[in-house]
């Protein structure tokens, strides 16, 4: 399995628009963070989580030639804006399945009415097949079971990706609390996706103390922090981060053998 980093930058992303802090002026092209994303290969499969307003420009970025799925995590904007861009990955009238939650599922419907419709259809357009998330589904050889999680008022899911047997990959971005359930469930992940936005509290995410307490709760063989805002420098940050756990970046590419 590898999976690709399409984006690791909270809402507003970084740069953010007209501030001239240390981060958002870095030149450390780590620091460049668009909305967060990632993109799933595997021998027989491959899928996106989530698509950012960005989209269109992290898929010719890291050259991604192949989606046969998108999962979502929830309906906010920086993670489903780029919904549209995904008309390339349904040529030849092919339709592409989109799994979410009920609720996640309702807006994506509202929002792009055109698409899921079928009143308006046009060749050429993207051709979505909705799947409504209740429990674990497959995607090729690979498991994948929805991780319930408190994001403010709202609860998004993150997800586990297994493969014979093995947790190889857990991915949980916007969140701020991760329920015993859902640690129980990750337990000994080899590798651990996880929202930091910054050091200081935030009331609907995980801030950096919070996310290495849960690495260490499921005992994460390594860990990534993603969705970060321009709070943290990225050389900076991750010097001060204790052993197994490091800052992901757009472009990374973590392969999991």
């Amino acid at each position: 399995m590898t999976i690709t980093f399409l984006g690791t930058g909270t809402s507003m992303g970084v740069p953010m628009i007209g501030c001239r802090c240390e981060v958002c002026a870095s030149a450390d092209p780590r620091d460049n963070r668009t909305r967060s994303s990632i993109h799933v290969a595997t021998p027989e499969c491959a899928w996106v989580v989530d698509t950012g307003p960005e989209f269109r420009i992290q898929c010719l970025r890291e050259e991604i030639d192949r989606i046969d799925a998108v999962v979502y995590t929830h309906s906010h904007t920086d993670h489903m804006m780029g919904f549209d861009d995904l008309r390339p990955f349904c040529a030849n009238a092919r339709d592409l399945p989109v799994y979410a939650s009920a609720e996640t599922l309702a807006d994506l419907k509202r929002v792009f009415d055109f698409a899921f419709s079928g009143l308006r259809f046009i060749p050429g357009y993207i051709r979505p097949h909705p799947h409504m998330v209740t429990g674990p589904f497959e995607l090729g050889g690979t498991t994948v079971t929805p991780l319930p999680l408190k994001h403010g008022r709202a609860i998004v899911n993150g997800y586990l990706f297994e493969r014979a047997g093995r947790k190889l990959a857990a991915y949980m971005s916007d969140c701020k609390e991760a329920p015993p359930p859902v640690i129980e469930r990750i337990l000994g992940v080899e590798c651990l996706i996880i929202d930091a936005l910054r050091h200081t509290e935030h009331p609907t995410h995980f801030n950096v103390s919070e996310a290495l307490e849960v690495a260490a709760r499921a005992g994460s063989r390594e860990t990534w922090l993603t969705h970060i805002s321009h709070e943290l420098g990225h050389a900076a940050t991750e010097a001060a981060l204790p052993p197994g756990v490091r800052i992901a970046y757009d472009g990374l590419k973590l392969h999991l053998q």
